[in-house]
């Protein structure tokens, strides 16, 4: 296999972005692929068949494309497909949900922990089940957040309809406050400073989808993948399966990127 093949990361939309915009500040010499499955977002509400499926179409897709590396860059569907897909492709994967759990119980004080996520992702448990497997004693107190993903998709996670969400959202949390709270969706980053700013500077917020690109760092190096070679200009390629246009403006905008190559492609029914 070639060190100067791209890493791939698969998202149900724009979230996995937030993964990719730390990869490309820590690994500046890879070359990324990327699939965001727009078109069929949020995976959250969906049964975990669905998700499956999914999720395998993604990875199929990018595996004919030629990738060195899989990232799959969305909580819901870590959940749900992580171990299969692991177990069947011959390149290392990686997910991100145990990277979250861990930093999580690194910075906790008090060791309580909150997680929010899709309805898929609290639904699975796999945070809590991460958490306490790592620290039977940590009290972990889950909330779905369902309408996130959709500020997100559709470019309004700064908006006075955001803060207005999120306030409503996470009023459970302000009764029993925990002191780390794990972004177990990676499209609540460009939430953060709302999230920040209803639960106040005393809450470590982590953010799952930037842990994970040190363990995947950690992987490249233990897989001797990492590319080397700086004669040769890094490329990020794009593709959704919804409008190339939103997903231009919103992955422009938060990569800092003026032009990009984005691709729309087809993966299956909704």
């Amino acid at each position: 296999m070639s060190n100067e093949l791209p890493i791939g990361f698969i998202d149900s939309g724009v979230g996995g972005l937030t993964v990719v915009k730390e990869a490309m500040r820590q690994l500046p010499n890879e070359h990324i692929l990327y699939l965001g499955d727009t078109a069929r977002c949020p995976y959250g509400p969906r049964p975990a068949e669905q998700v499956l499926e999914f999720t395998w179409q993604m990875t199929q897709f990018l595996i004919k494309q030629g990738i060195k590396m899989l990232v799959i860059a969305c909580n819901t569907a870590t959940a749900v497909a992580l171990e299969e897909i692991r177990d069947k492709v011959d390149i290392p994967v990686i997910g991100v949900i145990q990277p979250g759990s861990r930093s999580a119980l690194k910075v906790s004080q008090t060791g309580l922990v909150g997680v929010i996520g899709t309805e898929g992702t609290v639904k699975s448990a796999m945070y809590e089940r991460e958490l306490k497997e790592k620290s039977p004693e940590v009290k972990v107190h889950s909330l779905p957040c369902p309408k996130f993903v959709a500020l997100v998709e559709s470019n309004q996670f700064a908006s006075p309809v955001a803060k207005k969400v999120v306030a409503e959202t996470l009023a459970p949390f302000l009764f029993d406050k925990p002191d780390t709270l794990i972004l177990g969706c990676t499209h609540f980053p460009l939430l953060r400073p709302i999230i920040q700013n209803v639960m106040g500077g005393d809450v470590t917020l982590i953010d799952s989808g930037a842990e994970t690109v040190n363990d995947l760092s950690t992987l490249l190096d233990y897989f001797s993948l990492n590319n080397y070679d700086r004669k040769e200009a890094k490329t990020c390629k794009f593709y959704t399966t919804g409008s190339p246009k939103m997903f231009r403006d919103i992955a422009g905008e938060w990569l800092g990127l003026k032009t990009l190559e984005v691709e729309h492609i087809h993966l299956g029914g909704k």
